[in-house]
């Protein structure tokens, strides 16, 4: 079996390596040097429907897995049903889910699903006169995709009004034509994952990121330093409860809006003193999450994939090992404002001889014999263990003997530093 796997980042390394584990053969648009590793890369977009039709043809493709989020946003989920072929990942519709934050709000109100207040603007003066009333730390969030860059979460609320105006001022492009405020919502987050088919869901496991920048939850707010799974200190009963209040009602109304989901859920929790409440949805797998998630998938990937891809899961699922995983980023100098490029990487070939380590390269590019740094977050090196501190081990070992000019990394990723 032939899989095109659309995506070049961290997330879609670990897919590809997942599902090349399970047996498939693995075509990545438009990969990197860690997919390339795996099997043949191919060129074109993966966010153009046509560039993708012709590498299904191409390559033989038996089903397609979209890892990224423009995929799904730009409709290429629906361009490949409409061809007939077999695809893992929600419609453009239902990726409005992720694609535009009110949207999401509306399916959780009709849904009933716990969530914080909000409000949606389409104009700069009545957002300021909203934010005036209200008491902070304040969240303001451009509606659409931002590449993660879109949100605010301060106590200053004249930061606050600035962010508004940089929203409508253009600054995240068509994402801030509408801005959300919400109610601030407080406790630990943790992330739930779901496999999806349009009425039939299966957990697909749990993690917690670390998204500012430095250790101790300092720093500007990133796509991700570091992330584990499973989380020790996570409530009794979350993954049962997240299930049956949270992804069964949202399918459950998204197929009565004539919009059915399938694909992968990721439902960002937090853990309020008043309950669990959703935070936001993305409709795809995290990234760094995916990292720490499928090294401990027992159940083969590929075929998992297979049964997503056309449609029937029932009697499905999702087996995890009861290991523990840590994922270390390594950064490039200036990420996440401005991040520098063309940095050689050193010492990717020495992880291999460290048991329980593996390296999933997300902002890497191949220069005659380097690899050299193209992105802000360049490699997730990831840690695996019978215990969350075997597992941090392994992961800060490997990330030791990786190097390049101006790698920053946390050292506490899984609540230690080291």
């Amino acid at each position: 079996m032939t899989v095109l796997l659309l995506g070049g980042g961290g997330r879609e390394h670990a897919m590809g390596w997942s599902l090349a584990r399970s047996g498939a053969r693995v075509v990545s648009m438009p990969g990197n040097p860690g997919l390339a590793s795996i099997g043949p890369t191919t060129g074109g977009s993966p966010a153009d429907p046509l560039d993708v039709r012709n590498a299904v043809a191409a390559v033989g493709a038996d089903y397609v897995l979209i890892g990224p989020e423009a995929p799904l946003a730009a409709g290429v989920a629906d361009a490949l049903r409409t061809a007939g072929v077999p695809v893992v990942g929600p419609g453009r519709s239902a990726a409005r889910l992720e694609s535009s934050k009110a949207f999401a709000k509306k399916v959780m109100e009709s849904a009933g699903v716990a969530t914080g207040g909000s409000a949606v603007f389409d104009r700069p003066g009545t957002a300021r006169e909203h934010l005036a009333a209200l008491p902070g730390p304040f969240v303001v969030k451009a509606d659409g995709l931002a590449a993660g860059k879109g949100v605010l979460v301060s106590d200053d609320r004249s930061e606050a009004g600035s962010w508004i105006d940089r929203c409508f001022d253009g600054e995240f492009g068509r994402a801030g034509d509408h801005v959300v405020i919400e109610e601030f919502l407080e406790g630990p987050e943790v992330s739930v994952f779901a496999l999806c088919d349009g009425l039939t869901a299966i957990p697909f496991g749990h993690a917690r990121d670390h998204k500012r920048l430095a250790d101790g939850d300092m720093g500007p707010n990133t796509g991700g330093m570091g992330c584990y799974s499973p989380i020790p200190d996570a409530p009794g009963g979350l993954i049962d409860d997240t299930m049956s209040q949270v992804v069964a009602p949202i399918l459950q109304t998204m197929a009565d809006w004539g919009t059915p989901f399938s694909g992968f859920l990721y439902t960002g929790l937090v853990l309020t003193a008043d309950g669990p409440k959703v935070l936001e949805f993305n409709v795809r797998m995290g990234d760094p999450d995916t990292q720490v998630v499928l090294p401990l998938l027992e159940t083969p990937f590929h075929e998992l994939m297979g049964r997503a891809a056309s449609g029937d899961l029932s009697g499905a699922d999702a087996v995890f090992s009861g290991e523990f995983a840590v994922d270390v980023v390594l950064a490039a100098h200036g990420y996440p404002a401005s991040p520098r490029t063309g940095d050689p990487i050193a010492g990717l070939d020495r992880v291999v001889g460290i048991a329980g380590a593996a390296v999933f390269h997300a902002g890497t590019a191949r220069e005659g014999d380097d690899v050299i740094t193209v992105g802000g977050r360049v490699v997730n090196v990831v840690g695996t263990g019978p215990t969350l501190a075997d597992a941090r081990s392994k992961a800060y070992e490997a990330a030791a003997v990786i190097d390049f000019a101006g790698k920053q990394m946390r050292t506490d990723i899984g609540g230690v530093t080291k």
